[in-house]
């Protein structure tokens, strides 16, 4: 395609109102290829040709020769840059040279999984002599296929769920397979960040021993999207040292990509575009993007649009269809949508049809982020900001492939991150990715693996020090809870229970809520951590389930069970909560200019005493209902900042209220603070509370007991973060406060965040501002 000609082309269409403002072109990069240090093996290398490769780009070259001098390696390229040959071809040559030898390969999907199986047998073709075994094992393998694969597979492909919870507890069965283990290959390590990654990491460390006790010792192969710190994220998870190639060989082609701003709708009284005062409303990005995906598909631009919920893609879908439908009824079947809950044959065919070019468009939530083959596209629209500078371009990635143009559309939100890029449109270009963080020393964590290593293998004292400095005083614990036995210099599983599937690798509270559908059938249709569930679960809430809505009949507290109904609602529900905080330990504080700052323990109490109708289109409030839960108690780590008293005097004087500037300060950084640190909004949590410290101060949790990592790289980001706070405030063109900026905007995607003060007023915009000069004096 030629990306600046329909780029002007776009700007005739009738829907075209200036909502372009700012286009980066990224230029077109030639292949660099390398040798290896010696040959392939003659088949490998005739599989090859028969597949096209006849040369290989430097990162494969590199990687290989790492692998094959013994090295644990993590491979850190760009999309589509044939990361998978980086380990399909070492394990498929030391299988060459010994025919027992095993290999697993960890993915964070099922569907990932099976996407990459055809990769591997790619290399087998009936005049070639490469007959080795792979297969996968998740929940969809066949009960009677399972033992075949247990006692013939060479090349295992299988997700951590899998492995915890079906392959480490019944390793005898598996005996043979990891006896032979030569490599465990982590794909889209990346991927495995906060409670997951920490989880995933505990798993690996169960393996490693069980491997031990089998006599393998297997090398680590690692691929990694760019992030700022993959060496060090993938040796966490690992436990191992590894070595980095990072030397990206593959070609693509021009990029061209646009920030686009939804614009300003007219004020109903004025006429005017919103100033804020009024709302600060700007048009709904999922309708820009039916929009410019229509127009692409109109125009044959095979285009994928990535949205954050899988209500977002289906209404895109929908409306994408009913665009089409007047035009040509054959063009509106060109359009698919693609998301988590659909059948591994409809994802299949989807994939299928997407590769060979029989479909123009494709709708999906991040369930097509990671590297699934689709083939080639030629657009990409992203509405909103995925969350991670890593996932954006993962996402991009997905248009491109090759050497064509391409072009990739990111449509903001109204939300203070979006609108901080549009306003700053040099920053995904000049920013480094950020930091993945897991902390699988976590001992919330790390008690139910050391139940489930336990259970596999007796512990042995001297060797507790592989599970985090605080395994010996939880093993004591579980001991005078009688789950083990200390024997000796070991310690024993003595419980009759299956500890492995007490350990949900998503969460870190073990306590889990069942979302049943009493509509027809009662079946079960989700399950949510005991931390969100009273939010976003509680009685008379709103569920969204893919594209449809769910009434919340009632949340059983003793069954651990919400009960509800399939019903079309046209607005979705926000708790409202009051937080405060306890501070149970300080570990750091310091004294700058502007005030006080601090980092320790605290325990956060919420209480959720009521809840808002919010209008999904408008987003208008449509009222409130009480609630009589349970407060919620959370011990986890904060850092906290509280201005100096020359400030809140100073303040008072101009008469400015201290703790609505604060509460606005605190809307948009939990809003940014993604920016910086590798999470979700729904990750940290942040308060403003007085009684803590007597004086007014704004907390920011980590939203997990015990705390992951990310309020202590938030404090160490401190002023970095402050700054990019003050941007957002000062640059916004409102003249009160709005969604943009310092008010909460009530989106779906945060809709259920915890911790917000903010009762359905906007807090204080100016006190705000004049508060963040002083910090920044």
């Amino acid at each position: 395609m030629d990306a600046r000609s329909f780029l002007q082309k776009l700007r005739q269409q009738s829907f075209f109102v200036e909502q372009i403002v700012h286009s980066e072109k990224l230029p077109e990069r030639t292949a660099i290829y390398a040798n290896l240090s010696c040959g392939l093996p003659e088949p490998l290398e005739k599989a090859l040709c028969r597949l096209g490769i006849e040369r290989l780009y430097s990162h494969q070259v590199t990687a290989i020769d790492r692998i094959r001098d013994g090295d644990n390696v993590v491979i850190v390229t760009s999309t589509a840059s044939g990361k998978t040959f980086c380990y399909t071809i070492p394990i498929v040559e030391t299988w060459l040279k010994s025919r027992e030898t095993t290999a697993v390969c960890i993915y964070p999907t099922k569907a990932l999984a099976q996407d990459q199986l055809r990769g591997f047998n790619a290399f087998q073709f009936s005049d070639i002599d490469i007959p080795f075994s792979a297969a996968t094992y998740d929940g969809d393998t066949p009960t009677h296929l399972r033992r075949r694969v247990r006692e013939t597979t060479s090349i295992l492909l299988t997700n951590p769920d899998m492995l915890h919870q079906s392959i480490l507890p019944h390793h005898a069965r598996w005996n043979r397979f990891f006896a032979l283990l030569r490599y465990i290959v982590i794909d889209e390590v990346h991927a495995y960040r906060g409670i997951f990654g920490s989880h995933l990491a505990n798993v690996l460390r169960r393996m490693i021993r069980i491997c031990e006790h089998y006599g393998s010792a297997p090398q680590f192969i690692c691929s990694s999207a760019t992030i700022a710190n993959p060496k060090e994220h993938a040796e966490i998870i690992c436990g191992a040292p590894m070595e980095l190639v990072d030397n990206d060989g593959a070609p693509h082609g021009t990029k061209y990509f646009v920030l686009w701003n939804p614009p300003a709708l007219k004020s109903e009284t004025s006429g005017k575009d919103h100033d804020c005062q009024t709302g600060g409303a700007r048009r709904n990005p999922v309708a820009e993007a039916v929009e410019l995906m229509t127009h692409m598909v109109k125009e044959g631009i095979q285009t994928i649009t990535f949205s954050r919920t899988r209500l977002a893609a289906e209404l895109i879908l929908k409306n994408c269809r009913e665009m089409l439908s007047p035009m040509s009824c054959g063009l509106a079947n060109f359009v698919q949508a693609y998301r988590g809950g659909y059948l591994p044959e409809e994802r299949r065919t989807i994939q299928s049809k997407l590769v060979n070019k029989e479909l123009l468009g494709i709708s999906s939530t991040n369930a097509l982020e990671l590297g699934i083959d689709i083939g080639s596209l030629d657009a990409c629209i992203l509405v909103g900001y995925p969350g991670t500078i890593a996932s954006l371009w993962q996402q991009a990635g997905r248009a491109g492939r090759g050497t064509e143009q391409s072009i990739i559309f990111l449509i903001a939100r109204n939300t203070p991150m979006d609108q901080y890029l549009m306003a700053n449109t040099d920053y995904l270009f000049v920013q480094s990715p950020e930091q993945a963080i897991i902390d699988p020393d976590n001992p919330h964590i790390s008690v139910g693996h050391l139940k489930c290593a336990s259970s596999e293998l007796p512990l042995n004292s001297s060797k507790l020090d592989v599970f985090g400095p605080y395994s010996e005083s939880v093993l004591e614990l579980l001991e005078e809870h009688g789950d083990v036995r200390h024997i000796g210099d070991n310690w024993y599983w003595a419980s009759t229970e299956y500890p492995a599937a007490q350990v949900n690798l998503r969460n870190i509270t073990g306590e889990v809520y069942t979302i049943q559908d009493d509509t027809e059938t009662g079946r079960v249709i989700g399950t949510m951590d005991a931390i969100s569930a009273l939010s976003q679960l509680h009685t008379h809430a709103v569920y969204v389930h893919g594209a449809e809505t769910f009434f919340v009949q009632r949340l059983d507290l003793e069954q651990n069970t919400a009960f509800v109904q399939r019903r079309k609602l046209d607005y979705y529900t926000q708790s409202v909560q009051n937080t405060q905080i306890q501070i149970d330990d300080t570990v750091l504080t310091k004294e700058i200019h502007s005030g006080l700052l601090a980092y320790g323990d605290v325990t956060v109490t919420t209480a959720i005493s009521m809840f808002k109708k919010i209008a999904f289109d408008s987003r208008e409030n449509m009222g409130f209902e009480k609630l009589d839960l349970p407060a919620q108690l959370l011990e986890t780590v904060a850092f906290w900042f509280s201005p100096s008293q020359t400030i809140v005097r100073k303040m008072a004087e101009n008469n400015l209220p201290t703790s609505e500037a604060l509460l606005g300060i605190a809307n948009v950084l939990v809003e940014v603070v993604p920016l910086f640190v590798m999470c979700d909004n729904a990750d940290v949590g942040i308060a403003v509370d007085r009684i803590s410290l007597g004086r007014e101060a704004i907390f920011l949790h980590d939203r997990c007991p015990g705390g992951m990592g990310y309020a202590r790289r938030c404090l160490e980001s401190f002023h970095q973060i402050m700054n990019t706070v003050r941007d957002v405030i000062t640059h916004c063109v409102c003249s009160v406060g709005c969604p943009s900026c310092v008010g909460h905007g009530g989106t779906s995607s945060g809709m259920n965040n915890l911790d917000n003060g903010n009762h359905g007023t906007t807090p204080n915009k100016e006190g705000a501002k004049f508060l963040m000069e002083r910090l920044q004096a």
